[in-house]
């Protein structure tokens, strides 16, 4: 696994805006997003796509799933916070 630097600075706040519905978690160096579907199989199939994504790039988000809700929480452990890989995962969540 590749690691990252933590984004700060000018870094940090130009790569936030383009991920514009992900918010800081509080309390962490993370950031999180809520999605709400139609009914549980819209949910999961989202979580399919974004499962498949995060295991090409060996990123893996923290997430859970309460029928048509998906809450996920992205921050890269072994850098200790936010950092390019976090951006591009939700990027790619943003997409779908």
């Amino acid at each position: 696994m590749k690691t990252s630097d933590v984004l700060s600075g000018q870094d940090r706040e130009q790569a936030l805006t383009s991920v514009k519905d992900w918010q800081l978690t509080e309390g962490r160096d993370a950031i999180a997003r809520s999605f709400e579907f139609k009914n549980f199989g819209e949910a999961f199939a989202f979580m399919i796509q974004v499962a498949l994504q995060a295991e090409k790039s060996d990123h893996h988000p923290e997430w859970s799933n309460v029928y048509n809700r998906v809450d996920i929480v992205l921050s890269s452990h072994d850098a200790g916070g936010v950092t390019d890989r976090d951006i591009a995962l939700a990027r790619f969540i943003d997409k779908l």
